[in-house]
């Protein structure tokens, strides 16, 4: 598989796993109102410790796709015809 190839897997790996990530960890009762924010805003969504999560959780799973696609295990051209 070329490098395009597997960085495209990874980055769509990587975007599945965030967005199952986001809702995790989140208090949505706020000790400030301010005007025009959403009262279902977190205060503090702790952006930095999910990106870092989902980057490592991205990685092994990206790691055993490769593996097994390496060793033909997972072999999409024989699964395709």
């Amino acid at each position: 598989m070329s490098v395009t190839g597997l960085a495209v897997i990874y980055v769509i790996i990587w975007w599945i796993i965030f967005f199952a990530i986001l809702p995790i960890d989140v208090n949505r009762t706020k000790t400030v109102k301010i005007d025009g924010e959403d009262p279902g805003s977190p205060e503090n969504p702790k952006m930095i410790k999910k990106f870092l999560y989902c980057t490592g959780i991205t990685t092994i799973i990206f790691v055993i796709i490769y593996l097994l696609i390496k060793f033909e295990y997972l072999n999409l051209r024989n699964m395709i015809t």
